[in-house]
């Protein structure tokens, strides 16, 4: 049976953020252990998003909009801004610490912000490789268009189609947009998927979907998606992970002692600091 799962809500100050992993129904997916969907916001003439510089490990990050931009800056000094279709996959590895704001132009006209940011755990031989950041314009993710439904391969392989996004596991990662009565057949590809609907009213083999809400599909089974209005929707797994992962604030690791070897580190200073953004920092947290 497929399990739905409800996002927590975050409200970042009249902007929510719905977490749908990790859950008690769910603590990974895949290599995928950490999934947020940010919006669907809209922000006044200056205003926008600041997430202040933070460290991780053990992950990588992705980013995905269907609205909006997003700038990213990280200690290696890169400088690179997101946009709809676009793909940022950030390499933690070892170690690496990022900021990601609204640029200037769009914060100042006002604007709207809409997407999805996940976390992939790296496999233990990768855990601590070298950090890296690498920026895929949507120009070069393979895309699909059939019987009203629009497919981009965000990450690894899916209905026959590789995204050139360096993977270190098996990874399932789409997107998708539907109109209206458009039907998607969503074979058994990886070992764990899921969908998370984002915006729109769909059905899963015949029974209703909510909105901003997951479903972890069943192993080996195959599926069928309508959209009964325009829909927004994410498709994720892959293979599972390699063994457990302790998560604690954004550090991810199967040692629970890297992850202390981190909290020191982010404390001394030893990640580094990220250049155009090194006046604030996330402090790390208490608990």
């Amino acid at each position: 049976m497929t399990t739905l799962i409800g996002p927590r809500v975050h409200d970042l100050g009249g902007f929510q953020v719905r977490r749908a992993v990790p859950s008690l129904q769910a603590r990974s997916v895949g290599p995928f252990v950490f999934v947020d969907h940010m919006g669907p916001a809209l922000f006044e003439p200056g205003r926008g998003i600041d997430v202040r510089p933070h460290p991780h490990i053990g992950l990588a990050t992705v980013t995905y909009l269907w609205a909006g931009a997003l700038r990213h800056r990280d200690t290696l000094g890169s400088v690179q801004d997101v946009l709809p279709g676009d793909v940022n996959w950030m390499t933690a590895g070892r170690g690496i610490a990022h900021s990601e704001r609204t640029p200037p132009d769009p914060r100042a006209s006002g604007h709207a912000i809409h997407g999805m940011q996940t976390w992939v755990a790296l496999p233990k031989p990768d855990e601590e490789v070298a950090p890296s950041f690498h920026h895929h314009p949507a120009s070069t993710l393979p895309a699909r268009e059939h019987a009203g439904a629009r497919l981009r391969v965000i990450a690894g392989r899916g209905f026959g189609m590789e995204s050139p996004v360096r993977v270190f596991a098996d990874t399932f990662n789409v997107a998708l947009d539907l109109v209206p009565d458009a039907e998607l057949a969503i074979e058994a590809e990886a070992v764990e998927r899921a969908l998370y609907v984002l915006e729109g009213d769909a059905q899963l083999d015949g029974a209703d979907i909510p909105e901003k809400h997951l479903l972890v599909l069943d192993r080996g089974a195959r599926h069928l998606l309508r959209a009964k209005t325009p829909v927004k929707a994410m498709l994720f797994g892959g293979e599972p992970l390699d063994g457990p992962r302790h998560l604690w604030w954004n550090f991810v690791s199967s040692s629970r002692e890297r992850i202390e070897q981190a909290k020191a580190d982010w404390g001394s200073g030893a990640f580094g600091l990220i250049p155009g953004d090194d006046q604030e920092r996330i402090p790390l947290p208490e608990y």
